[in-house]
């Protein structure tokens, strides 16, 4: 694709088949179609899960969601070829005239390039990763293994031409989202302005999880030196999690918080701070300015992944094992091992009623 013929796309396609978190992410790189594009429709095809971030994001007109066999890390996608004929021409059907593939420095564009090509769209953007002939029309160049996905997606949108200049996760919420927030904090006791902290003590994979005592003890420290009740929130499957922290907190300023993920933004942007993990309520928080605190697993590199404009402090031990990519730890979660006093002196420190007016990036290595 030139730019010179930049303005001929009508139909746009863009890819990130991932989490939550992954889809947020790719905000900066949607609004920026969008301002290269404001007539085109610009349909999103993700996850299931990335689904739910969808109508955070105004850019995009259309989600698409779809479980794609080369995203099948569990093999629980059992072997039919029609599943993806079928697949393939509902792309077709839609007639798509480019289509912009976002991965993540582990993922291969090629699979989802080729979807796209057999699919008949004509301009295909997206990283190179190894030799993948001519699925991908237009590559963007080579990044380093550290840069962040933010990073890793505006290069692909500035490879066809299309300044990225604005990089700032951005969360709109919608109307319902904001008054389902209201409700459901309002039926544990917070009213409108009132300050509370949020603790979000679930991820996608058990790596990347600070203990559940942990952050109880956490939790109910920071309810009594701030004189403020704390919400533990997690996803329907973590509803187990999220009762245990409150059980080990055992204080009745720790209450648990049922909300989907557009309320969720909306309660973190109410949120005085966020204690959670290497997971989508940390990108959320970022996008809608709430300071946090993370407890950052040895299983990524903080450059791919980190807040970048929210007020941060990151939390991790040192460990040879750094990143090690896993989804189960072998020993012990060592890189995890801070005591929940850290946890909390680091709450503190950015709970401070100035603290969202300066933005605070702090780590441990």
């Amino acid at each position: 694709m030139r730019p010179e013929h930049a303005g001929e796309m009508r139909r746009v396609l863009a890819v990130r088949l991932d989490n939550v978190g992954d889809v947020v992410m790719t905000g900066p790189a949607l609004r920026a179609l969008r301002a290269r594009w404001p007539g085109a429709s610009i349909s999103l095809l993700s996850s299931p899960a990335g689904a739910a971030a969808a109508p955070l994001l105004p850019w995009i007109d259309e989600i698409l969601p779809h479980r794609a066999v080369w995203q099948d890390a569990s093999n629980a996608l059992s072997l039919d070829p029609s599943r993806e004929q079928a697949f393939i021409e509902e792309l077709a059907a839609r007639r798509f005239d480019a289509a912009f593939v976002f991965t993540s420095f582990s993922q291969s564009p090629w699979p989802p390039a080729y979807a796209c090509y057999l699919a008949g769209i004509p301009v295909r953007l997206g990283h190179s990763d190894g030799f993948g002939g001519s699925l991908l029309t237009v590559q963007a160049p080579p990044m380093s293994v550290s840069s962040h996905q933010v990073d890793r997606n505006a290069a692909v949108v500035e490879a066809a031409g299309i300044d990225v200049a604005d990089r700032r996760l951005d969360a709109v919420v919608p109307a319902g989202g904001r008054e389902s927030a209201r409700r459901a904090l309002e039926a544990i006791g917070i009213g409108e302005g009132d300050p509370f902290v949020a603790v979000a003590p679930g991820a996608s994979c058990a790596a990347r999880r600070y203990s559940p005592a942990r952050f109880g003890e956490a939790a109910s420290n920071l309810a009594s030196l701030l004189s403020c009740p704390v919400v533990v929130t997690g996803s329907p499957r973590e509803a187990a999690l999220v009762e245990e922290v409150c059980v080990r907190a055992a204080s009745p300023a720790v209450r648990s918080l049922d909300v989907d993920i557009c309320a969720l933004a909306a309660v973190l942007a109410a949120a005085r701070l966020l204690v959670g993990n290497n997971s989508a309520p940390m990108h959320l928080a970022d996008a809608v300015g709430c300071p946090m605190v993370i407890l950052f697993s040895g299983t990524d590199l903080e450059e791919q992944w980190r807040p970048r404009c929210a007020p941060s402090i990151l939390l991790r031990r040192p460990t040879s094992c750094h990143p090690c990519y896993v989804f189960d730890c072998p020993y012990q979660m060592e890189c995890l091992d801070v005591p929940p006093a850290e946890v909390v002196s680091a709450g503190l420190s950015l709970a401070a009623p100035a603290s969202r007016a300066a933005p605070v990036a702090a780590g441990s290595e």
